[in-house]
């Protein structure tokens, strides 16, 4: 074989090489991304807004913040390609929860919808009923120990509300907690003191990685029991910058920082992801 043939069947080799490479680690890139959960605390200002994607493509949607805020959750939804959500939890009837969720239930797909049983007698209320029925829905009730069976790849859990008859709509709220692997994370919606009291009595394990601070980290949630059974490695709280409630609290900051978690706040921080491998969990900001 001459030279120059010799040096093209090299170049040639090496070219082809190359590529094999490449696509196996594209591939490999692939499968990774396909196994992540990923946790996105929308900064939706004073309210409360949370994305789930499982690895097996299901989405869960918890609150969609307030009725201003219904457009950007929207825009965010598709800008991460979302097209259609499984679940919506609307986790108390306030406005800063689920005003948003107006939009959302109108211009999306989706498979099922759980709401407290407790009324609020408000335009924006009224309204998710309405665009509710407009889809031809019905609401599920949440019960407390139950799972929420949407993915094959997570277990959502309903942990509270554990009565029918609280004198506070925020306690009506609806708690999950979600597991992925060895990764497990605890969406407290507006839940206050005498819920997470109920959760403890009941005996359920509040263990978790990710703590979504209840009532955007008001002095009356986050009690030190109940710090101390979730024990998260990072707490995150969703709230408006420069708020009129002064949230969060600095009552509850000192205990999170008391019993060394990382906090991160959407006031400061704008979004917040959490993505999990099911084994680790890293925090991505938008600040």
């Amino acid at each position: 074989m001459s030279t120059k043939k010799l040096l093209l069947l090299l170049i040639l080799t090496v070219i082809l090489g190359t590529i094999s490479y490449n696509y196996s680690i594209s591939k490999e890139t692939l499968y990774a991304s396909a196994n992540l959960l990923k946790v996105h605390f929308i900064d939706v200002g004073q309210g409360d807004s949370i994305l789930i994607q499982c690895p097996d493509s299901k989405n869960m949607l918890i609150d969609g913040g307030p009725t201003d805020a219904g457009s950007s959750v929207e825009n965010y939804l598709k800008n991460n390609r979302i097209n259609k959500i499984d679940v919506i939890i609307g986790t108390h009837p306030h406005a800063d929860h689920i005003g948003g969720l107006i939009t959302i239930v109108k211009d999306f797909d989706f498979k099922s919808i759980y709401m407290p049983k407790v009324a609020n007698n408000t335009a924006c209320f009224r309204d998710l009923l309405v665009a509710i029925k407009n889809k031809g829905f019905k609401i599920n009730t949440p019960k407390a120990g139950e799972n929420i069976n949407f993915s094959s790849t997570v277990t959502a859990t309903i942990l509270a509300p554990n009565d029918s008859n609280y004198e506070n709509l925020n306690k009506y709220s609806i708690v999950i907690k979600l597991s992925y692997g060895h990764n497990t994370f605890l969406f407290e919606g507006d839940a206050q003191n005498i819920s997470e009291q109920e959760m403890l009595e009941k005996g359920y394990d509040l263990k978790a990685n990710v703590l979504k601070v209840g009532h955007h980290g008001s002095y009356n949630s986050t009690s030190p029991e109940f710090l101390k059974a979730v024990s998260p490695k990072y707490a995150v709280i969703s709230a408006g910058e420069d708020n009129k409630y002064g949230h969060p609290h600095k009552e509850t900051l000192k205990k999170l920082h008391a019993a060394g978690v990382t906090v991160y706040r959407t006031d400061e921080n704008g979004t917040i992801i959490a993505i999990s491998n099911g084994e680790k969990i890293s925090i991505k900001t938008e600040k």
